[in-house]
């Protein structure tokens, strides 16, 4: 009996060493997260054991642009119900895009009425974050209160999805309607990952659009090795009068090495800090974790 002794204590020992290096994790992403002068809202996720770390979990975080990813969801769904096909072309008039507004569509078919397919106007919105490509997504889907409740219904519940991007234009506080809890979006990258919501095409297809996206370098992404597999989506507000800016957010899924796959959700809110410090943060918390979970 006595020689299983040091298994014993091994199995008792090991939970508390895994419990002292995740207060670590934590009291580092603490200590980066004040050079935002915001608040700052952190989730990471191993999702293959389920392990995970919340940071600010009960403040409510706008999402920006990241809220055009549980869009795409909801789109894909209906494209799995057999509403719409991904190549299907939907007709776009000149008068209903916000000719002020970050859309990548819209510049490369200016002053024209246009047929785009479904399958594109998703890619804009989630790969180049266009403002037009998603309010077009939210008509097409009934709107936003029909979006936030097929995401509540997938379990996905600290999640609110209320205004447009063209109703977020009409002042400050909109935006803070459109918000997440870190929580909430560890779920949904959840949905991405494990691929059990929607069919192997569309899950497939929303994997790709993620992965692709040009937006945000310096964030996630910015300390990580290049060439990592990162499947991702950011937003990122404007900045009032006073010097605050609302949201810069990074939320994505991390392939490491070592065949981990991790999700990290960082939302920097209310911050004080310029650009380039916001977007560090996010970095050195991605790196943090990549870290921790054996990226080094």
């Amino acid at each position: 009996m006595t020689r299983f002794a040091p298994i014993s204590i091994l199995i008792l020992i090991l939970p508390i060493i895994a419990l002292g290096q995740q207060a670590k994790l934590k009291s580092e992403i603490e200590t980066i997260s004040k050079q935002a002068k915001g608040i700052v809202g952190v989730g990471v996720m191993d999702l293959k054991t389920k392990g995970t770390l919340l940071i600010n979990q009960d403040h409510k975080f706008p999402m920006q642009s990241t809220f055009k990813f549980p869009l795409a969801i909801a789109v894909l769904d209906l494209v799995d119900k057999g509403k719409y096909k991904l190549d299907q072309k939907i007709h776009v008039t000149r008068e209903e895009l916000d000719q002020q507004t970050h859309s990548p569509m819209r510049d490369k078919l200016p002053n024209r009425d246009f047929d785009i397919t479904l399958g594109e106007l998703i890619s804009y919105s989630v790969s180049e974050s266009d403002n037009n490509a998603c309010d077009i997504l939210f008509r097409l889907a009934g709107g936003t209160r029909k979006v936030n409740d097929y995401i509540h219904s997938l379990g996905v519940k600290d999640i609110a999805i209320v205004a447009t991007e063209r109703e977020m234009k009409a002042g400050w506080e909109v935006q803070y309607t459109n918000y997440a809890r870190p929580s909430a979006y560890l779920q949904l990258l959840q949905i991405a990952f494990e691929r059990n919501k929607l069919s192997k095409a569309s899950h497939d297809f929303l994997w790709k659009v993620l992965v692709e996206g040009p937006t945000g370098l310096k964030r996630i992404k910015g300390l990580l090795p290049k060439g990592t597999e990162v499947a991702h989506k950011t937003g990122t507000s404007n900045t009032n009068d006073k010097g605050i800016t609302a949201a810069t957010n990074d939320a994505g899924i991390m392939k490491l090495p070592n065949g981990k796959a991790i999700a990290v959700v960082v939302f920097v809110s209310d911050a004080a800090a310029d650009m380039d410090t916001r977007e560090r943060v996010i970095a050195q918390v991605a790196k943090a974790a990549w870290d921790y979970y054996g990226g080094k």
